[in-house]
């Protein structure tokens, strides 16, 4: 039992028979503390449930709960490979209770465990206590059998642990564990209690005050408890080590390092395998977790720990990168515990090469150029800040790496003049940016991201999360607070909403607090990174630092990654029916359906649309993985990710890929893979179904998709399904048949609406002509028909005229017809043998003229024009009569 994975195992399965509800760990960025960069006790997640705020179906829970500290106050980076128990990236074995049990069952559960199923030598053990907890002094003596000279009274805040200034608290009582004589070092407490001989194995706090006021503090009606056991210090211990780094699973990943560069960790090489070791645990549980390097916040802490590494690797010879070439020794180490490792082993891989490529290349480029600008620097000298930022500005050497190149040959670097370097190049980027026409009416933007830094987005994998108020701003202006009905903009330092982008609306929802509610109606990004959150204060007085609670509508955010992933499935889909022109013109990801732009000379048949449909439905039925990888945007369109329209690319980008091809060149191949920043499904599956409800034109050689996924698709096939069950009753027939039967009445209505035409024809030339003239009339010489006709549409009147000038033989034949409207169409016809006397044209303007219109035109046998005054159609007649009297 003495392996890394039996003891964690063993601990959880300990207090899991105890009672306790085996609680799987938080991602190690903390969704409910926003004061905090990363996870660093077993305790965090369940912070709302020590204070009140959050309650849970059970009173009693152990964890193994990753934890990171590498960041703020608790930061432990410099120390790692160099000491024997520092890690940027360690694991907390914790039993917690919420007002269950106290101190007696606390203190038994914790010597039970160690002594009876870890079978440590109790007689090795010591405790301490908080010096006035004479209840914890007694209990140890009761239930462990310690004696008082292994039971410790201390005095300071190292044994009296408090959540914050106000809040639970309480004191501790630590384990510490002997390790003999041969190891210099006293018991805790005394003068040489920082030695090696003593090892504080596991902490118990005793929560069982509240800290009301800075001198006020009162019992807690329910008192609880948390511990602390580092997995990796009491592995050390169950497996004979006084070494963390010389347990199995360290060995495993330092034995993977050893054989990829062929250099043995000893004397110096140690250090740098151990950081390696290390670091790659941090990096990937980060990377898995959703942090990515960037060069602020969270994203900027992952990229030291990683360029640490990645400088150690150089140190150590490799001439490649090394880090993404480890993890699978440490996915066989821990994905079994930890299934995210495997879930996101690809984006961890393809993260760790892409930094380390981009890092060699830094590092190789920026120690040559600060080699040339500290050539004539000895031992005790400063490097100007201007050379400094240069470096960084315009090569991306980082400061820190030009410290610590630098510290090794005893030379500093001006700080102040690297930060006044820093601070100039912002002033006037923002002097520019507040000139350029439309922008400079958003420069409160700018301002604030360059005051408080990029928001750091939760929400690939976190609809709510805490976060604090950062700024408001009203009306383009910031203010301090906001009060009920009042509508503002709010920046908060961390958000799980998604800011519109790529063509995916943002994400609404709510923002709150005790006795505080805001409606969130949008998100959208400003100046680089910064979430601007759109709502009105429902409820409370907002107020600028205010810690709030930030949650997502889950079932508009649902729609949209559907829809999202839908989008992606088409454009492949696209792409093989139609044909590798298809791009991505412009797109509209609403939760209540999706709009898709292509590049496409022509109308898409019913068949293509149907084929189209049917594709991207068959990668839904597969319910296939969706996967995220991080890769250098030139490497990603190398390897075939399509680059979506309107989007703008940095050197790093997402890679989303989803699904495995049936048909052609990508069968058994992804199908689709497509550069995107957007929230996608987990799996294809939860698409539902993709159903095109729209093909139409948008632009010269660019084609619209409209279509509906999920609960969307399904209401709209359930309403068409409606319909057809309507019609079919109307018919008397059923369902199947409704369509041979509409297609049946459309083929008799046509007969018969050509059988009324030829009718009204005939009864127009027979005779009945509503008040016109004589049917023939003889003109100086020539036969004149002239007339007006009821019911006939206008462009049957050509065909009217035609058929007279056939029966006249030689003649003029005018008629005109009138519209329920009152307005009138005139049609002249001039046979062949009259036409180098009479023109058809000039006599339809005669006629267009009387009924008070201008113009019309034609061929000199046959010309047609209209007029407003169909009254006067008896007049119009009588007028082409009179022109042709001369």
């Amino acid at each position: 039992m003495n392996g890394v994975n039996e003891i964690r195992s063993a601990f959880l399965d300990y207090f899991g028979k105890n009672g306790h509800e085996i609680v799987p760990s938080s991602p190690l960025v903390p969704r409910n503390d926003p004061t905090l960069m990363f996870v660093n006790a077993g305790m965090v997640q369940f912070k709302n449930v020590f204070t009140g705020l959050e309650h849970r179906d059970y009173t009693r829970a152990v964890t193994a709960q990753k934890c990171v500290r590498a960041g703020g106050k608790h930061n432990d980076l410099d120390n790692v490979g160099y000491t024997a128990r520092h890690h940027t990236f360690f694991e907390m074995l914790g039993n917690f209770s919420f007002g269950d049990y106290f101190k007696d069952v606390a203190i038994e559960l914790a010597w039970n465990l160690i002594t009876k199923e870890f079978g440590v030598d109790g007689n090795r053990l010591w405790a301490t206590v908080y010096h006035t907890d004479d209840e914890a002094y007694d209990l140890w003596k009761k239930i462990a059998g310690l004696p008082d000279e292994r039971i410790v009274r201390i005095a300071t805040h190292d044994n009296f642990w408090a959540m914050g200034d106000t809040g639970p608290c309480g004191p501790c009582s630590e384990i510490f564990y002997d390790h003999g004589e041969d190891i210099w070092g006293g018991p805790p407490g005394s003068a040489e209690e920082d030695g090696d001989r003593f090892i504080e194995i596991w902490n118990l706090v005793f929560m069982q005050y509240e800290q009301q006021t800075i001198d006020e503090r009162v019992d807690l009606p329910k008192p609880s408890i948390d511990t602390g056991m580092g997995l990796e210090r009491i592995a050390a211990l169950l497996q004979g080590k006084h070494d963390n780094y010389d347990i199995d699973l360290f060995q495993a990943l330092i034995s993977a390092s050893e054989e990829l560069t062929g250099v043995k960790a000893e004397g110096k090489a140690q250090a740098s395998h151990r950081v390696i070791a290390d670091h790659l645990r941090s990096s990937s549980f980060l990377i898995a977790d959703g942090v990515l390097p960037s060069n602020e916040g969270r994203g900027y802490v992952l990229r030291r720990i990683m360029r640490r590494a990645m400088r150690h690797a150089e140190l150590l010879g490799a001439r490649e990168p090394l880090m993404w070439k480890l993890l699978p020794a440490l996915v066989e180490q821990m994905g079994r515990a930890y299934q995210e490792l495997v879930r996101a082993e690809a984006l961890i891989s393809e993260t760790l090469k892409l930094e380390e490529t981009r890092f060699r290349k830094t590092l190789e480029r920026g120690l040559n150029l600060l080699s040339d600008a500290t050539a004539d620097l000895q031992e005790g000298a400063e490097l100007d800040g201007e050379t400094a930022f240069k470096l960084y500005d315009t090569y991306g050497f980082p400061l820190d790496l030009t410290q610590d190149a630098l510290r090794q040959r005893g030379i500093t670097v001006d700080d102040a003049g690297f930060n006044a370097a820093m601070e100039r190049q912002k002033a006037e980027a923002r002097a520019n940016w507040a000139g350029s026409g439309e922008a400079a009416t958003e420069t409160v933007w700018l301002e604030l991201r360059d005051r408080l830094g990029a928001t750091d987005f939760l929400g690939y994998d976190a609809e709510q999360a805490e976060g604090v108020v950062q700024a408001i701003v009203k009306d383009g202006a910031e203010v301090q607070s906001a009060s009920k009905d009042e509508a503002v903009q709010v920046v908060v330092n961390q958000t799980p909403f998604y800011g519109e982008s790529g063509g995916q609306v943002g994400d609404t929802g709510l923002i709150s607090a005790d006795g505080l509610r805001l409606r969130v109606s949008d998100t959208q990004k400003k100046a680089e990174g910064l979430f601007v959150h759109s709502a009105v204060v429902e409820d409370g007085v907002l107020q600028n630092g205010a810690e709030v609670v930030l949650s997502v509508d889950h079932e508009r955010r649902s729609q949209l990654r559907a829809n999202h992933s839908a989008t992606h499935l088409l454009h492949e889909a696209l792409r093989e029916i139609l044909g590798s022109h298809v791009t991505q013109k412009g797109s509209l990801v609403a939760p209540d359906r999706l709009r898709f732009d292509i590049s496409h000379p022509k109308p898409m048949s019913e068949d293509e649309v149907a084929k189209v449909e049917d594709m991207a439905n068959e990668i839904v039925i597969q319910n296939s993985p969706v996967t995220t990888r991080l890769m250098a945007v030139d490497d990603a369109i190398a390897e075939g990710a399509m680059a979506l329209f309107g989007e703008k690319y940095g050197d790093e980008v997402r890679v989303v890929s989803m699904g495995t091809g049936l048909h052609g060149d990508k069968q058994d191949r992804t199908y689709s893979t497509e550069l995107c920043g957007g929230t996608h499904v987990n799996a294809t599956g939860d698409i539902g179904l993709v159903r095109v409800v729209g093909e139409s034109a948008v632009a010269a050689g660019v084609r619209r998709l409209e279509a509906l996924t999920g609960e969307a698709a399904r209401k709209y096939l359930s309403e068409q399904d409606s319909r057809v069950k309507t019609l079919a009753s109307s018919l008397r027939v059923q369902p199947g048949e409704v369509v041979s039967r509409v297609e049946a009445l459309v083929d008799e209505r046509r007969k018969l609406e050509r059988q009324i035409t030829e009718l009204k024809k005939k009864l127009a030339l027979g005779g009945g002509g509503n008040g016109s003239a004589d049917e023939t009339r003889d003109i100086a010489g020539v036969k004149f028909l002239g007339k007006t006709v009821a019911g006939v549409e206008p462009r049957d009147l050509k065909g009217l005229v035609d058929e007279a000038k056939t029966s006249l033989g030689s003649g003029v034949v005018t008629l005109i017809g009138v519209s329920g409207e009152g307005k009138a169409s005139v049609v002249v016809g001039v046979t062949e043998d009259l036409t180098d006397r009479y023109s058809a044209v000039d006599l339809v303007r005669v006629a267009s003229a009387a009924l008070g219109g201008k113009g019309g035109g034609g061929r000199p046998d046959m010309a047609q024009a209209g007029g407003p005054d169909g009254a006067k159609a008896d007049a119009a007649v009588d007028a082409v009569a009179g022109a042709l009297a001369g």
